[in-house]
């Protein structure tokens, strides 16, 4: 058990012959209980520091642990964010280029359509010009042909028998 300053002040010595000097040692053990006092109180104010740092280190560690979790779950956060915006980013690109595909396969047919409308149209405009000429040639050669003079010929004579009987009944 440590010695008190009570117990440092009660303490009696037995005299011997010639022994030290009353007054001297009494000092003397009155400066040691002083001290020992005073080491004893900066003791007990060292360990109540003491207690109350590491309450506040405590604090800070649970506080310290806290951050750490939170840097965690805002790193996780932030990482999912991050996933989620990438296959966002994926599915955006993978539409566009379905719609881009789509626009050029749409584009592709509008196109072969045109073309083949455009085909058809020439063939249907050789197929007309070479009915024209065959008409113009057909009609051409009726006015060319011989019996045409006669077919004009009996045209007259027709008309000279009509006037001849428009004359006769007047």
């Amino acid at each position: 058990m440590p010695l008190t300053p009570l117990d440092i002040h009660n303490k009696e010595f037995t005299r011997g012959f010639r022994g030290y000097d009353e007054d001297e040692v009494n000092e003397f053990l009155d400066q040691v209980i002083k001290d020992y006092e005073t080491v004893i109180r900066e003791k007990k104010e060292l360990n109540e520091r003491v207690k109350l740092l590491e309450e506040r280190l405590g604090h800070f560690s649970n506080l310290e642990e806290t951050l750490n979790k939170s840097i965690l779950v805002a790193q996780e956060s932030a990482e999912e964010v991050r996933q989620n915006a990438k296959k966002e980013s994926q599915l955006i690109v993978k539409e566009a280029e379905k719609n881009a595909d789509r626009i050029i396969n749409d584009s592709l047919a509008k196109a072969r359509k045109i073309s083949m409308d455009n085909e058809e149209l020439k063939k249907q405009a050789a197929v007309y010009r070479t009915r024209f000429r065959m008409l113009v040639e057909a009609q051409l050669e009726m006015l060319n042909n011989e019996d045409w003079d006669g077919l004009v010929a009996r045209f007259e004579e027709e008309e000279e028998e009509q006037q001849e009987q428009i004359e006769e009944k007047a």
